[in-house]
C-alpha cells in the first residue's frame, strides 16, 4: 500500500504532510515520495480536504464474473455512453447555465459508465480486455480527440509490468 495525493483538491500546510511517521512527504510541495511511504494511512486519516488516498502498489487480479452478470453491466455502460453524446450536444448550448450544467451532466455519464465498464472488467489496467479494447481503439480512431499516444504509451507500461 502507499499514499497518493491529489493536488487538485490539496489545501496545502496541513497536518497530514507532516503526521507521517516515515518522512515520506514534502512538506514543501506536498508531494509523497513512494519509495518511503509504508501505507500506514496516518496522512490519509489527517487530511482535513480528503485529498490523499491509500492505494495498493499491486493490483490483484481481477476475479471473473458470470455472464448473467456482465451482460446488465454493458447495457447500463451503454445507455450511460449514450446519455453522454446526448449531454455534449447539449454543451454547445448558447446559454452559459446550460452548457454548464450539460458538462457537467456529461462528467456524470461518463463516470457512471467507467464504473460499469470496471465492473464488467474491462477498465481495470492488468484485465486482456483493456489491452484489446485499447488497441481497437488506437486501430480504429473512431474518435479524432482519443489521446492515441497516452494510449500507446500505457499499452507499453502493461507490457512492462508483466515481465
Amino acid at each position: 500500500m502507499r499514499a497518493i495525493r491529489n493536488s487538485a483538491i490539496c489545501l496545502k500546510d496541513c497536518l497530514c504532510l507532516y503526521i507521517c511517521p516515515t518522512g515520506a512527504t514534502d512538506t514543501e510541495t506536498g508531494q509523497i515520495d513512494a519509495n518511503k511511504c509504508t501505507g500506514c494511512g496516518m496522512c490519509a486519516r489527517a487530511c482535513p480536504a480528503h485529498a490523499i488516498t491509500i492505494v495498493p502498489k499491486v493490483y490483484p487480479v481481477q476475479q471473473p464474473k458470470t455472464k448473467k452478470v456482465v451482460e446488465p453491466l454493458y447495457v447500463l455502460a451503454k445507455s450511460w455512453a449514450k446519455g453522454e453524446l446526448i449531454a455534449d450536444s447539449l454543451s454547445r448550448s448558447e446559454n452559459p447555465v446550460e452548457r454548464q450544467f450539460a458538462v457537467a451532466l456529461r462528467e456524470s455519464f461518463r463516470r457512471q459508465g467507467e464504473d460499469l465498464f470496471r465492473e464488467a472488467g474491462y477498465m481495470l489496467p492488468q484485465s486482456k480486455n483493456v489491452r484489446e479494447m485499447l488497441m481497437n481503439m488506437i486501430m480504429n480512431e473512431m474518435d479524432p480527440n482519443f489521446p492515441k499516444d497516452a494510449a500507446l504509451k500505457l499499452l507499453q507500461l502493461l507490457q512492462e509490468q508483466d515481465r
